[in-house]
């Protein structure tokens, strides 16, 4: 089953977040309205919006409401992913050329810089000053895991603590973010949004150790990129800390450059699928998941709960 179909009840409300996502965008610039629209355009799962959505059902669900919360997370998920590629030196994201590629370094910055502003413009529609002192947290840590992790590029010493800090900012923060500020622009207890935090938080730790494996495991096709990708890019993922343990592998490993043929980062690929890194990284991730469901079972029983597990447990099995 498709994750679509898991959460297809609020397709109504993702079409019209999927057409503010538009609207927003628009600008007095035709540039960056294009660049704009031509990320959104590449599609995307829009998981952060759908957590907002679901939290929001805990509470007073009003989609006038929510839907400002879960466009603003999306436009700041999209936003870090245009900086993203001009870090990476990207030319591809989802099997389309990126912003930096198709047009250039600083105009994408600028991109991206603009898609952020539009998304505080619509955070500002909230009047619970909690909900803004949590994304301003939220964005300060973000910010400090792009620098981080343009530290940690080739840095092949680094610890499994400094790898779970990194994917902790670069992903797990703003799917927490996303349950929490939908539960708390529903009007929820604390009780409650503080565990739909937790929740996000564990899964999102989840959703990126599984990421992580798909660079490894996944086909051109799934991953719109060469498998490797991220390794190539000196990104020092669970699978290659793992497959480092061997000593053998680790004077493979270090050798990598961002030079590197296509032909050797295969190789040495195939080398880390070889070595147990993978199984190894899959029970961390499913560590994480079991938290995340063991917190779920402790907010009150309604669809969205019931749903919020169906994608905890999909996460946990995704090919793509």
């Amino acid at each position: 089953m498709k994750l679509k179909m898991v959460y297809s009840f609020l397709n109504a409300d993702l079409n019209l977040i999927e057409e503010t996502l538009e609207e927003t965008v628009q600008g007095e610039s035709p540039l960056l309205q294009q660049a704009s629209l031509h990320l959104l355009q590449a599609g995307g799962k829009r998981i952060r919006p759908v957590f907002v959505l679901l939290s929001g059902k805990f509470g007073d669900y009003d989609i006038r409401v929510i839907k400002d919360v879960a466009v603003a997370l999306e436009l700041i998920h999209m936003a870090s992913l245009v900086h993203d590629d001009v870090i990476d030196d990207a030319d591809i994201r989802r099997g389309r050329p990126t912003i930096k590629n198709k047009w250039d370094n600083r105009f994408a910055m600028y991109s991206g810089d603009f898609i952020f502003a539009k998304s505080l413009e619509l955070m500002s529609h909230i009047k619970n000053p909690l909900a803004h002192q949590i994304l301003s947290k939220t964005i300060v840590e973000l910010c400090i895991g792009e620098i981080e992790q343009i530290k940690d590029k080739y840095r092949f010493e680094q610890s499994l603590r400094d790898y779970l800090l990194r994917i902790k900012r670069k992903t797990a923060l703003l799917i927490a973010t996303s349950c929490q500020l939908g539960a708390i622009a529903a009007g929820v207890d604390e009780q409650v949004h503080r565990k739909l935090y937790r929740f996000g938080y564990y899964v999102g730790m989840s959703y990126q150790i599984i990421d992580d494996i798909l660079d490894f495991t996944g086909t051109e096709e799934e991953l719109g990129k060469p498998a490797g990708g991220d390794l190539l890019q000196g990104n020092i993922t669970l699978p290659v800390l793992y497959a480092m343990e061997d000593e053998r592998l680790r004077s493979e490993i270090v050798t990598v450059h961002e030079q590197m043929s296509q032909v050797e980062i295969a190789r040495i690929t195939d080398l880390v699928k070889q070595s147990g890194a993978i199984d190894k990284a899959f029970q961390i991730s499913d560590r994480y998941l079991q938290k995340a469901l063991t917190i779920l079972e402790e907010l009150p029983n309604n669809r969205s709960k019931k749903t919020l597990r169906d994608i905890a447990r999909y996460i946990g099995k995704r090919k793509n």
